[in-house]
C-alpha cells in the first residue's frame, strides 16, 4: 500500500468511526486536502476495495472499513504524548463528572430521608450548583402556624430558592453546626422558623446540610438527625 492509499484509508476509517455512515469519495475529496482529483480518490478507493481494506455494504452506499483495515491501523498505533495527555484529561473529566452525579444522588437521598424523619423542610447546597435543593414544604404546610398563613410559606419558599444559598456561604458554620431560633435568623422570612445547618464533605465535595421548620420542633432529635445524616454520607 502506497502512502496516498494509506492516508485515504485512514481518512475513511476516521470518518466512519465518527459517524457510522458509509463514506463516499466525494466526502473524502471535500473534507481532506489530498491535492488530487475526485477521480483519483475514486480509483484509489477501488484499489483499497480490491485489496480487502474497504467494502460496500449495498449498491448505493459509500464504503466502510473492513476488519483488515482496522488490523492495519491497530498494528501501527504508537500513542504519542499529546494523545496520552488528551486521553488522561478526558478520563479525569469523566471521573469528576461521575463523582459529581454520585454526590448529588446521595444528597438527594439524604435530604429526602431527613425531611421524612424530622417532618420539616430539609435542604442541602449541591456541589457545583449555586442553589439549595430542598424537600418537605408539605410538612410545614400541615402545621397550624403555617397553614393559617399561606403567604408566609410562599415567602419561605422564595427565600429557599433565592437568598438561602448566599446566606449559607456568608455565615460561619462550625463542624458542630448552628441553630438559629426564630428572630435569630438573619432573613426576616425565616424569623417564624428555626434553621439548623451543618457542613458536609463527600467525595471531595463540600456544602451545607440543614433543616428548616417550626420553632416548636424537637431540637434534640433534629440535631441528632443532622449528625446521623453525615454518617450516612460517609457510608
Amino acid at each position: 500500500m502506497d502512502p496516498r492509499q494509506q492516508k485515504i484509508l485512514e481518512a475513511i476509517i476516521e470518518v466512519f468511526v465518527k459517524t457510522g455512515i458509509p463514506v463516499g469519495s466525494k466526502h473524502i475529496y471535500e473534507t481532506y486536502a489530498f491535492n488530487v482529483s475526485p477521480a483519483t480518490i475514486r480509483n484509489e478507493m477501488a484499489l483499497l476495495e480490491e485489496e480487502g481494506y474497504i467494502t460496500q455494504p449495498h449498491t448505493s452506499a459509500g464504503r466502510v472499513p473492513t476488519g483488515q483495515a482496522y488490523r492495519l491501523l491497530v498494528d501501527q498505533i504508537q500513542p504519542d504524548r499529546p494523545l496520552i495527555n488528551r486521553v488522561r484529561q478526558d478520563l479525569s473529566r469523566i471521573r469528576y463528572e461521575r463523582s459529581l452525579e454520585i454526590a448529588k444522588e446521595k444528597l438527594y437521598d439524604i435530604v429526602g430521608i431527613l425531611s421524612i424523619a424530622t417532618r420539616n423542610v430539609s435542604f442541602a447546597t449541591l456541589p457545583e450548583v449555586e442553589r439549595v435543593f430542598y424537600l418537605g414544604i408539605g410538612n410545614i404546610l400541615k402545621k397550624p402556624e403555617f397553614s393559617r398563613d399561606p403567604q408566609k410559606t410562599t415567602r419561605i419558599v422564595e427565600r429557599l430558592e433565592g437568598d438561602l444559598y448566599n446566606l449559607l456561604n456568608e455565615i460561619e458554620i462550625s463542624e458542630e453546626g448552628i441553630v438559629y431560633i426564630g428572630e435569630e435568623n438573619i432573613l426576616p422570612e425565616f424569623q417564624s422558623c428555626s434553621l439548623l445547618a451543618i457542613p458536609y464533605s463527600y467525595n471531595g465535595f463540600k456544602g451545607i446540610l440543614g433543616i428548616l421548620g417550626s420553632t416548636r420542633m424537637d431540637y434534640a432529635y433534629s440535631v441528632a438527625a443532622l449528625k446521623a445524616s453525615l454518617e450516612f454520607l460517609s457510608d
